[in-house]
């Protein structure tokens, strides 16, 4: 009877404990405790540019998303012989060397040896979902020639235990390569692609090569490789070399490089060896890197390198130090979210950043705002560099993620950072991530948001939003249809709602619209309603707490 007694007490504790708690949803969103007002002004006639098509692509696929294009790429595909599909991960997994790529894609153990068989069905399930494909071509020096598992640091290449990469053949190129001479040739790889696909402009043709992947981590991601630091001399000349192979077997394929892995990468390459020695007074790698490209381009006749690629991984943490992706991927509570919310603001805003060297005083918690802000944000910058170093060169983010992939922070960070590179003139942008629910919602909330397959607009427009850190905003409108206009809503605030006053300026009067959007309690796109009656194209709209909408005129 006392044990009853006992049980009976512990019980209306929790249940008192429960009555007293705030009336919360889970992962920390609080009910709204008030509102905030955000004036929202859209200029349907003032076009900024064409949003790229490719910035809604990806590395691993996301289900119930159809990508624009894909990547592959990747740690991986620096020791990937494309002869024999073997490849080695490097310090990812104890410099393996094995069959990792045929088993993860699901080919057949009987197919394994087939001649580029990852190649090409990758790029068989890109024509098939209408996406270009962007193949890695390898350039570090070596690559996988068994499987026969981890190579041991006294087998570093040159070695049996690899082949050595070639750039030219330069005759005989075969469709059945010798496995047996200890070379991988990478215009023999280009050649069985084109004789399979076509070239680049061919309906069913492979679009751009990239120049390998992440050269400046080269030594701790691949040291049985390439066990030494890379120098800016070796890369410069590797790319151009590689890059004259590409354009003289496909002339119209797209070159990306210098696939980049972060901002000491962008800065230094890495604290290259003979960084100090080659800069002269560029401010960082990436503008020398664009004037070398250019200079060679200009002795060779043609363009070397059409897009600049690099990856972007934010450094932005918790005021608790939690980095929003890596360590805090996962990671959803009130503090990380709105790191991770706002992060993307370091692709635009020059206002979210530090104006004193050495001492965070405004805008994200990096150590990239704390000590090289002047090198924020971050779009804006490269672009400049663009412009004065090799003009009309594209912009590509070949990997990225913000984190919070099932969470709403992580559907908002990316609803946002792909309205950024549509605004800003991202040319193509690849996330590197698995599948989440909240990442599928912030894709097709752009590519599929009614379900039926319709698509945000494929011309940015003007939009302000006069508080950028609670309510952000894009626009755009049609191509075949420049009276169709579409605005992106976000209310980022974890616990108020947000009331829009919008004023639609131009020359084209819009009288009602559809609200689609998704928000904190599920990541399913609704159909949310209608708005009719708007008169002289203005009207107010109520935004709830950590919500994304897409309004459709």
């Amino acid at each position: 009877m006392e044990y009853l007694k006992v049980i009976l007490i512990i019980l209306l504790l929790l249940f008192i404990t429960g009555c007293a708690k705030k009336p919360s949803s889970n992962d920390g969103i609080i009910l709204p405790t008030g509102s905030f007002e955000c004036n929202i002004t859209i200029d349907s006639s003032q076009e900024i540019g064409e949003i790229s098509p490719y910035i809604y692509g990806a590395n691993q696929d996301i289900e119930g998303v159809k990508h624009t294009a894909r990547r592959i790429g990747g740690n991986r595909l620096t020791g990937y012989n494309w002869e024999t599909n073997m490849s080695n991960a490097g310090s990812d997994w104890y410099h393996s060397s094995d069959y990792y790529l045929p088993w993860h894609m699901g080919i057949p153990q009987s197919d394994y040896n087939k001649p580029a068989i990852v190649l090409t069905k990758f790029h068989d399930k890109s024509v098939d979902m209408g996406a270009i494909s962007l193949i890695t071509l390898q350039m570090a020096g070596y690559v996988a020639k068994d499987a026969n598992g981890s190579v041991s640091e006294e087998e570093t290449a040159p070695s049996s235990r690899w082949a050595e990469v070639i750039f030219r053949k330069g005759s005989n190129l075969s469709l059945n390569p010798d496995t047996n001479d200890n070379s991988v040739y990478m215009d023999e790889l280009l050649n069985f692609l084109i004789t399979k696909y076509g070239n680049s402009d061919s309906q069913t043709g492979i679009k751009g090569y990239l120049l390998d992947n992440e050269p400046d981590l080269w030594n701790t991601t691949h040291p049985r490789i390439h066990p030494q630091k890379v120098t800016c001399n070796e890369l410069i000349t590797k790319s151009i070399e590689l890059a004259k192979v590409v354009k003289e077997m496909d002339p119209k394929a797209l070159v990306f490089g210098y696939e980049s892995y972060g901002f000491m990468g962008f800065y230094s390459l890495q604290d290259a060896p003979d960084w100090n020695d080659v800069k002269g007074n560029h401010k960082w790698f990436i503008s020398y890197y664009l004037q070398k490209m250019r200079e060679a381009s200009e002795q060779y006749g043609k363009r070397l390198l059409d897009v600049l690629s690099i990856h972007w991984y934010p450094e932005a943490r918790s005021s608790s130090g939690v980095r929003i992706c890596f360590d805090g991927e996962n990671a959803t509570d009130a503090d990380i979210s709105i790191a991770r919310m706002q992060a993307p603001r370091t692709l635009w805003d020059p206002t979210y950043k530090t104006s004193v060297k050495g001492q965070i005083t405004s805008g994200e918690n990096s150590w990239i705002n704390q000590w090289f802000p002047e090198f924020l944000p971050l779009i804006p910058r490269i672009k400049e560099d663009i412009n004065t170093y090799y003009p009309e060169t594209k912009l590509a983010i070949t990997e990225f993620d913000y984190g919070g992939k099932d969470h709403i922070s992580g559907g908002i960070a990316l609803v946002d950072v792909l309205g950024i590179f549509g605004k800003y003139g991202v040319y193509l942008a690849t996330r590197w991530a698995d599948s989440g629910t909240y990442a599928a919602s912030a894709y097709n909330i752009y590519l599929n948001y009614d379900g039926k397959g319709s698509k945000y607009g494929d011309i940015c427009v003007k939009a302000d939003t006069s508080d950028v850190e609670k309510m952000p905003v894009y626009a755009s409108i049609c191509k075949d249809n420049k009276n169709k206009l579409h605005i992106i809503l976000i209310n980022r605030t974890l616990d108020k709602e947000g009331i829009a006053k919008i004023k639609i300026q131009g020359n084209n009067p819009y009288t009602s619209c559809t609200i689609y959007g998704f928000d904190y309690r599920s990541p399913e796109i609704k159909k949310i309603g209608t708005i009719e009656n708007i008169e002289n194209n203005y009207f107010e709209l109520k935004i709830p707490q950590l919500t994304v909408y897409h309004l459709v005129f």
